[in-house]
């Protein structure tokens, strides 16, 4: 889930509110080294259109 205010709890990863660092971050594996775990492709997906939609307003 994307946490546009840092106030969400539980685990977290900062990352810079553009989406070309998002494509980076994942392209690099950054959140599974963060999080110590595989992350599946359908949440990218979900944060990508959370980014996008985020964006626009």
């Amino acid at each position: 889930m994307l946490d546009t205010t840092g106030r969400l709890n539980g685990r977290g990863a900062y990352i810079c509110p553009d989406v070309e660092c998002f494509k980076k971050a994942r392209k690099s594996n950054a959140f599974e080294r963060a999080f110590s775990m595989k992350i599946a492709d359908s949440v990218y997906e979900d944060i990508e259109r959370q980014m996008l939609e985020f964006d626009k307003k």
